[in-house]
């Protein structure tokens, strides 16, 4: 190799152990080389030299051995004959000195102090005296890094913990905490550093080298300038030694990997805003917000436990406006503690303004808008938008294809671009819902922090472009799984709302099942369908409470089918979207007719007041399908009312609309309204030919239909005697109802079941009718409950139990008062006045008169009803159906 001009240092000036030493460092630095290159050198001359063996030599106060003093000046270059004449005055030094010789000299380059051996550097932060909570994180911990985990160690790895989780969830305050509890076990030091990896310039690795080498006790001017260098010298002085290091706020793997020792005698506890996954070995514990009570002990340590005792559901509000969130917490805490004459409620006042929430989380140096914004200014730009436009959606939680509708990209995009949202901490990973899907949730405050840059740094247009694109995505995708749900088989209306082109989500969302999916989304989709009546997106809002319905109606969910309703239907009537309005009114009337349970009034003739209305609303829209549905609404009411030929024409009408607007559910709808008109007049043969419309209910691809059919039929084919073929159908339509988790035409259809077995004298029929009162009640449905209590009590009464006979048929009765459906109240009249029979004879009487009065105005009702008006058609009109 070329020799650089300027001589080498000469050993015949070293006079001393130290003299000499001195003079190999300078040998050194006028070879320029670092310590690996002369590893290297040494290598290709057949010798052996590692890198930490040189850093050692040159770093020790005694003199080295003489075949490493040899092999160290050939692999600076100099020649064999320079060697010799090093290793000659090495001899000769070794020759003259004798052990116990006062200190060496200092340097002639300047001060230099041989580094201190029993130095221990202790540069923890201060721990904190009202630490609270994390009792199993903190056990964990020192387990780990005591390695009392898994009992002793017994290998050479370092024990290395990483603690992660979002900007002010404690990261810091739960290492230091845990790294005092650990000094006994790390006699040989502590160290700490702050590698400000949240910052725009995070500290170099080879600048925490140094500084933990000086610590050690090295002088600077022994410390290499080649990072590398610095990390094998770091390493060397921690062999044999038990020290632990705190490596707080680190940015990623590469930054923290040359500081890691080398030697299981040491431990290293990580703090990061990312996982870190990289770092080999490492135990990992991601840190969430604090639960309620944990929370409350936070507050009361700082603001005070009596206030929070005195105050404690103020106190519980602040802890949920802070989210849970330590930082959040300890200011709240500070700030109250600053101010003992403010009422905690006062407080949570302030913090429950959104818009000023985090101004009012500021406490001395203590704030949570900078320890977010740390993260937020790291993010690339595309994903910091995605953060910005994610933020304005009132979403509890999303799944990933969510955040690729809202960039408007791919799946793959969006989906890595959230994922770089969660290693900054600024998005939380929720798992895997029951579908597969991964979702995510937004902690409220970053939320909050995130609304407020959106409103800075993005346009009133784009946010708007956003929630048409986000909440229309979960229109198209809401739309798809509808389709496929069993449930009522309306027609199908959609309002013109823009559905964003998803075709990469076909392949992803082809596989779950519709039901599941709804499971998944429903409490996102009620959230979705609030924001739009919030927004005024009326097409948005009914499109998507429309979308619900099935899933509601199947999985019993009444109340929230009512709610959204009612909310959308308000919002639709304010901004004249009659389409929207009517199809609100539709459900609505379907789920207050057969659930409601007010104590008063009559349910059928609310139904047909109602169902006129709707029919008007249609009519007016010149919708067919609509009028179809509306007028198979009005024939069940008067069918309830007694009124059979009227029920008849309006149910004939709506076939006759479900036909020419090709409505194939409305066709089934009207073929059943007749069915059930025919077997209140007793003409049970007429009723049974529903059957011959299975198949086209299997066509329809709609489970629902295909059991109500078969129910139907069955209810039927038992009146005509046919008890074999009514079971087989009722267990089949019982098959379908169990298989989709349809409670409603389970429950029926159990009913229906009870029913047969009692007149077969079968001993299931008491059981099968008790589940079906115990479901009824469960999901508040008040009409099958009214028909369930009376086969029960009718069951009684054969069984000879007249007093339990008269309990069931008593609140039979009273629910069917509510109802107005008169043949089934009379019905229940009549098996009440036998039960009275045995023990009552008035009462007996009473319910008998009330029952046959209800009968004589059923029979004038058939005998005087006047045929409907016709309803008014039009060939020519157009409406919206999919």
């Amino acid at each position: 190799m070329a020799v650089p001009v300027v001589p080498p240092p000469n050993p015949d000036e070293a006079r001393s152990t130290a003299e000499f030493l001195a003079a190999l460092r300078r040998l050194r630095a006028w070879s320029t080389q670092t310590y690996r290159q002369l590893a290297r050198h040494a290598e290709a001359a057949g010798d052996s030299m590692p890198a930490s063996t040189t850093a050692t030599m040159l770093s020790r106060s005694s003199l080295p051995r003489s075949e490493l003093v040899s092999t160290f000046v050939r692999a600076c270059g100099l020649d064999a004959t320079a060697a010799a004449r090093w290793v000659a005055v090495r001899d000769a030094l070794a020759s003259t000195s004798t052990v116990g010789d006062a200190a060496p000299p200092a340097l002639p380059e300047g001060p230099w102090q041989a580094p201190a051996r029993n130095l221990v550097p202790a540069m923890l932060p201060t721990d904190i005296a009202d630490f609270t909570g994390r009792e199993e994180h903190v056990t964990t911990l020192y387990q780990h890094l005591t390695g009392l985990e898994h009992g002793n160690r017994h290998h050479n790895a370092t024990p290395i913990a990483v603690i992660s989780g979002m900007g002010g969830v404690g990261k810091t305050t739960l290492a230091v905490h845990v790294a005092h509890r650990l000094a006994v076990a790390y006699p040989h030091g502590r160290l700490y550093v702050n590698l400000r990896g949240a910052e725009s310039s995070p500290l170099p690795s080879s600048d925490v080298l140094a500084r933990f080498l000086r610590a050690l006790g090295l002088d600077s001017r022994m410390i290499p300038a080649d990072e590398t260098e610095r990390a094998e010298l770091f390493r060397t002085h921690l062999a044999d030694r038990r020290v632990l290091l705190l490596l707080d706020d680190v940015a990623s793997e590469a930054q923290v990997r040359p500081i890691l020792p080398a030697t299981a005698t040491c431990a290293v506890l990580i703090t990061s805003r990312s996982r870190l996954t990289g770092i080999e070995g490492a135990r990992r514990l991601d840190l969430d917000v604090f639960p309620t009570d944990t929370a409350l002990r936070l507050l009361a340590s700082v603001a005070g436990a009596d206030r929070v005792r005195a105050e404690h559901h103020e106190a519980t509000q602040i802890v949920n406006l802070c989210g849970g969130l330590p930082l959040a917490l300890r200011v709240a805490g500070a700030r109250l503690a600053g101010r003992p004459t403010w009422r905690l409620g006062q407080l949570a006042t302030m913090l429950g303004d959104e818009r000023r929430r985090l101004d009012h989380l500021t406490a001395g140096d203590l704030a949570v808008r900078p320890s977010l914004t740390l993260s937020y200014q790291a993010l690339e730009p595309k994903t910091r938008r995605l953060l910005l436009l994610l933020s304005v959606f009132d979403l509890p939680d999303f799944p990933v294809w969510f955040a690729a509708v809202v960039l408007g990209t791919t799946l793959d995009d969006g989906m890595a671009h959230a994922e770089a949202l969660v290693d900054a901490q600024l998005l939380t990973a929720v798992g895997t819902d029951v579908c597969g899907q991964h979702r995510y949730r937004f902690h409220d405050l970053v939320r909050l922090f995130a609304r407020e840059h959106a409103t800075l740094e993005e346009t009133p247009e784009a946010t708007a472009d956003a929630l048409c694109r986000g909440l229309g995505g979960w229109l198209a995708v809401a739309e798809r799984m509808a389709r496929y749900m069993p449930g009522p088989c309306y027609a199908a209306i959609s309002g013109p709302a823009t559905r964003p082109r998803m075709d990469w989500s076909h392949p992803y969302l082809s596989d779950p099942d519709p039901a599941r999916w709804f499971d998944a989304e429903k409490a996102t989709l009620l959230s979705a369908v609030r924001q739009a009546c919030v927004l005024g997106y009326d097409d948005l809002a009914f499109d998507l409470a429309g979308c619900m319905e099935k899933y509601f109606d199947v999985r019993g969910m009444y109340r929230d089918w009512a709610d959204i309703n009612t909310a959308v239907l308000s919002v639709c009537r304010a901004a004249g979207n009659r389409l929207g309005e009517a199809v609100m009114l539709r459900g609505l009337i379907d789920v207050t007719t057969w659930i409601d349970d007010r104590p008063s009034g009559d349910a059928m003739s609310r139904h047909h007041d109602e169902a006129q209305r709707l029919l008007a609303m249609f009519t007016k829209l010149r919708h067919e399908p609509g009028m179809s549905d509306a007028a198979v609404m009005c024939a069940w009411a008067l069918a309830a009312a007694g009124d059979h030929s009227a029920a008849a024409a309006y149910a004939t009408q709506a076939l006759q609309l479900a036909d020419r607007s090709d409505h194939r559910g409305g066709r089934i709808r009207a073929r059943l309204a007749l069915s059930i008109v025919s077997y209140e007049q007793g003409r049970f043969a007429d009723a049974a030919s529903l059957i011959e419309m299975l198949d086209e209910a299997r066509a329809l691809n709609n489970p629902r239909w295909v059991a109500t059919v078969l129910q139907f039929a069955g209810i039927a084919h038992a009146d005509l005697g046919d008890f074999a073929r009514s079971q087989q159908m009722l267990y089949e339509s019982m098959s379908i109802a169990l298989r989709h988790g349809d409670t409603y035409t389970h429950v029926f259809t159990l009913i229906a079941l009870a029913r047969l077995e009692k007149r077969r004298g079968a001993s299931t029929a008491r059981a099968t009718v008790e589940a079906a009162v115990i479901l009824s009640r469960e999901y508040n449905m008040a009409h099958h409950l009214a028909e369930a209590l009376m086969v029960l009590g009718e069951i009684e009464l054969a069984e000879d139990r007249p007093a339990d006979a008269i309990e069931h048929l008593e609140e039979s009765v009273a629910l069917w008062r509510t109802r107005g459906w008169h043949s089934m109240h009379a019905a229940a009249l009549a098996s009440l006045s036998h039960a009275y029979a045995r023990t009552d004879s008035p009462a007996a009487r009473r319910a008998l008169e009330e029952a046959n009065a209800i009968s004589a105005r059923l029979g004038a009702i058939a005998k005087a009803a006047p045929p409907p008006a016709r309803l008014p058609t039009n060939g020519r009109h157009r409406y919206l159906s999919i």
